[in-house]
């Protein structure tokens, strides 16, 4: 039964994850290793209101909008070039997130 790990990447920046994101999967192929994506998701668009109290009458700043991009990658097996990507260190601005997940075999009667 192989473990499957997922990367989820999300950033602001949707060069610098697509950056990160290239560089795993080269990373992968050099070692043959068996990898699943990058599948993109929708970007995600914010929206963070802002107040403004400097003078006397308040009013508000315009809200501040933003736009998250999201890359999962999967890998099948190969638990040590999990291990090293996930230690490794990330430019600012990009967040990753792991999860691991043993999947049976199909027919393999457990």
């Amino acid at each position: 039964m192989p473990f499957v790990t997922t990367l989820t990447l999300t950033s602001g920046d949707r060069h610098r994850l697509d950056d990160v994101v290239a560089d795993i999967k080269d990373r992968a192929e050099r070692k043959g290793v068996e990898l699943k994506g990058p599948h993109p998701k929708q970007p995600t668009e914010l929206r963070v209101p802002q107040s403004k109290t400097l003078g006397p009458d308040g009013g508000r700043f315009e809200p501040w909008n933003y736009t998250v991009y999201t890359r999962t990658i999967e890998i099948v097996g190969y638990e040590d070039f999990a291990r090293d990507v996930t230690e490794d260190s990330f430019p600012p601005g990009v967040h990753v997130e792991a999860g691991i997940e043993q999947r049976t075999q199909v027919g393999s009667g457990s």
